[in-house]
């Protein structure tokens, strides 16, 4: 190994510690002493339920764990944005499973919690999973009511997909496990079967204190909406619990009884590791975004046997596309090659950048797949289109729509894996969020913005400075270096990773040797969901 290797690796395991020690505080939910204050109730914690509730033997893959962080300081802050959304497997059967975090303001509902719920019913209703909701909420955050109230994707949509998925067939089940206030009490009734746990859980449109404003009428929580009540007079829930654990176990039987699915049909053979060994990643990434480097030994050490077989090896060199497996399924993988590439004219390309070549070979290639159903893999490191005047002339903007256009169209599962860079068009050619990818994840090395911090905020200085001359300021060289560190600073805290994870441009932030994990299991949840149209590109210019 050579010594910029290990200076490779040493920053990105020091990248991937502080991943770790990012989720082990956000795992705290609410802290310690709320989760002491929960437990002396007699109730789990949302992640505890979860355990509990899915096959410990089985892999599990984390949404959003990052959702809402550094949102709402102001607040007092909403981490995992106050929900908890895992994937994984109940008695052998894949499931989503949503958890309200009631250690986190009571559970109540922050404007990304509306977002991050509305993904996971996403997912379950792209691959047809099953959804389980544990439910545990104080409701809407008041003092940002307006911001998750109205609109199409705040608190309603969540009922309007209650009622669609239940119009497709796909099992819903909720457990109330505590609160369960005004509108969010349509959530587990609008589910195919509702639980509840006795003293601890309750159900009402209005709690006493506002029945008594309201109406005058005096009258308890638990004799207004509790266990006794909604199972024995009301009807309203299905199953009556006597405590956490005996609700999880009444959903693991009615999950074990679901029936099979008709599945997508994606090939898959005996699973393999990779022949190269995966944990040279760290050293084969490089600390600088600038530096170049092969993705070809990237994929090597993602991919079954490390066997890669590349379309259209020697055309469009600064894309790389071909065929691979990962755990068994047949994939479609389409990267960004970082490395210096020389055309067969004898020119040279830039690593990263997409030329009219290399997205004319993409849009085949993912045309491809569709005709063959194998799921597509982009593995984004990339900085953008190639500007200038050859380019212009040379169609890049027609050929960029293309593959825009494949991509949008396509109709086989898409995986997206944000390795370095993800600049501008470049994030929407390579199937950024806006893509719909079934399930987009960001390694800890990754920067998500519209150009890089260098170049942004050397464009943001030659405005400020402008803005500041014309009001007669004078810019010494002293002044303009302390503007640009400015700038530079607040833009390279919002082309960080967990600033996009925050947000949920992105579902998680992962260590990269678990992204063979991540498509597996996207994969296996896509074949739930046979394919329902045909591949189209639609209008495009040829």
């Amino acid at each position: 190994m050579d010594i910029n290797f290990n200076k490779n690796e040493d920053h990105n395991k020091l990248l991937l510690s502080d991943l770790r020690k990012r989720l082990s505080e956000v795992k705290l939910g609410g802290g310690e002493k709320r989760i002491a204050k929960h437990h002396a109730k007699g109730k789990m914690t949302a992640r505890e339920r979860i355990n509990y509730l899915l096959d410990e033997k089985k892999p599990t893959i984390e949404i959003g764990a990052f959702a809402g962080d550094g949102m709402y300081e102001e607040h007092g802050g909403a981490p995992s944005g106050g929900v908890v959304v895992k994937m994984g497997y109940i008695k052998g059967k894949q499931c989503m499973v949503v958890a309200n975090d009631a250690t986190v303001k009571a559970g109540a509902w922050f404007p990304i919690t509306a977002k991050k719920n509305l993904r996971a019913q996403e997912i379950a209703i792209e691959n047809r999973l099953p959804i389980i909701y544990l439910v545990d909420s104080a409701g809407v955050y008041l003092p940002m009511q307006d911001e998750i109230f109205p609109d199409k994707e705040h608190f309603g949509r969540i009922f309007r997909n209650n009622a669609v998925m239940s119009s497709m067939g796909i099992t819903q089940i909720a457990a109330v496990m505590g609160s369960c206030v005004a509108g969010g009490a349509y959530l587990p009734i609008m589910s195919d079967e509702a639980l509840i746990v006795d003293k601890t859980g309750s159900i009402f449109l209005a709690g006493s204190y506002l029945v008594k404003a309201a109406i005058g009428e005096s009258i308890d929580n638990e004799t207004l909406g509790g266990a006794t009540t909604h199972c024995e007079i009301s009807g309203v829930t299905d199953y009556k619990a006597k405590d956490d654990k005996d609700a999880l176990d009444t959903i693991k039987n009615i999950v074990s009884k679901i029936g099979d699915y008709t599945p997508a049909g994606y090939n898959r053979e005996a699973p393999a590791k990779p022949k190269e060994n995966p944990e040279d990643i760290h050293g084969i990434l490089p600390r600088s975004r600038a530096v170049q480097y092969d993705m070809v030994e990237i994929i090597k050490r993602l991919v079954d046997n490390s066997t890669f077989e590349q379309y259209k090896e020697g055309y469009g060199k600064t894309l790389l596309t071909g065929y691979a497996r990962i755990d068994g399924w047949a994939v479609g993988i389409v990267a960004n090659q970082r490395s210096l590439v020389k055309t067969t004219k004898g020119e040279m390309q830039f690593g990263g950048v997409i030329y009219s070549d290399s997205a004319d070979k993409a849009t085949r290639f993912i045309a491809n797949c569709n005709q063959k159903k194998i799921p597509l893999v982009f593995l984004q490191d990339v900085t953008g289109f190639m500007v200038g005047s050859k380019s212009e002339h040379g169609g890049i903007i027609k050929d960029g729509a293309k593959m825009v256009n494949a991509v949008s169209n396509s109709v086989v599962p898409k995986f997206t894996i944000v390795i370095g860079n993800s600049y501008g068009a470049g994030n929407y050619a390579m199937c950024g969020k806006a893509y719909d990818p079934r399930l987009i994840v960001a390694w800890p090395s990754a920067e998500l913005a519209v150009m890089s911090g260098n170049s942004a905020a050397k464009v943001l200085l030659q405005i400020e400075t402008a803005s500041l001359k014309k009001k007669g300021e004078t810019i010494t060289p002293e002044v303009e270096k302390e503007l640009y560190d400015r700038i530079k600073a607040r833009y390279d805290r919002q082309i960080s990773p967990y600033y996009a994870a925050s947000r949920l441009w992105t579902d998680a932030v992962i260590d990269p040797l678990d992204t063979r994990k991540w498509i597996s299991m996207g994969i296996e949840a896509a074949n739930h969901a046979p394919i329902e149209k045909a591949f189209n590109l639609g209008v495009i210019q040829v």
